[in-house]
């Protein structure tokens, strides 16, 4: 298997949509931090809150995104909950474009 570069990887993690908001993780904010060194990607997903419902569902789809384009990839993910601006700016997206 070939190595990722960090455009594919950040390309592909920027095409995830959050389940319940019509925003992808990346536009919310959630994503961060991303380093790509041969078959292992790591990177922050910030929260707005410590005990977010979908959390388990968003790890699961992003790992599923990466593991298509390679199977062989490791997803290392470091959580992080967001500052106080960032959950604000989340807050101000989420309620444009919820999922009804």
């Amino acid at each position: 298997m070939t190595k990722l570069s960090q455009p594919e990887i950040e390309q592909a993690l920027s095409k995830i949509m959050h389940p319940e908001i019509n925003y992808s993780l990346v536009d919310l904010g959630m994503i961060k931090d991303v380093v790509c060194e041969q078959r292992k990607v790591r990177f922050t997903l910030k929260l707005p809150f410590p005990q977010v419902s979908v959390k388990d569902l968003l790890i699961d789809i992003i790992k599923k995104t990466l593991s298509d384009l390679n199977s062989s990839i490791q997803v290392e993910i470091d959580m992080e909950q967001m500052s106080q601006e960032e959950r604000e700016n989340f807050t101000k997206m989420a309620k444009e474009g919820w999922k009804l």
